[in-house]
């Protein structure tokens, strides 16, 4: 590769919980301002991260998540009782306006404004009956060898 060909990032987004919309719109959008070419390639309950109808409200649950911080320390068990993931999910968009980070809605704008390519598995669609029309505007529905197409070349490829 030459020094003046641009770099490439690759990242698939599998998981669509509060958590784990984040890492990859923050590496994406950080990486675009860098003047990296990115991809996401959203699948499974990933999509939800660019579904319109689900990404203002998404959750995070705090079962099998032992290292959520949490004021008081409690046994992982406690997490499923009703009501835990609402507060989980009360206490993580606490931390995160605390800090001052945008919403996943305000990240996925910036990656758009930044060219970084949105793609929502086709496969994953059709399994969950989420429309094109559900998707974030300029999202596109592709399947895996569009994406692999670009990601073969990248420079750097990660499963967030």
């Amino acid at each position: 590769m030459s020094d003046t060909a641009k770099k490439k990032m690759a990242i698939i987004a599998s998981k669509g919980t509060l958590d784990m919309a984040y890492p990859p719109l923050i590496l994406a959008s950080t990486a675009a301002a860098m003047d990296v070419e990115v991809q996401i390639f959203f699948t499974l309950y990933g999509v939800d991260i660019i579904n319109k109808k689900k990404y203002a409200s998404l959750k995070v649950a705090p079962i099998a998540n032992p290292a959520m911080p949490s004021p008081v320390p409690f046994p992982n068990i406690l997490g499923v009782l009703p009501g835990m993931t609402s507060l989980a999910t009360m206490m993580m968009n606490g931390m995160i306006k605390k800090i001052k980070w945008p919403s996943i809605p305000e990240l996925v704008d910036a990656c758009k404004e930044m060219e970084v390519k949105l793609i929502a598995c086709t496969p994953t669609l059709e399994m969950t009956g989420v429309t094109k029309e559900d998707l974030v505007e300029g999202a596109v529905v592709a399947g895996a060898a569009e994406f692999l197409n670009f990601a073969l070349d990248a420079n750097v490829s990660l499963f967030v």
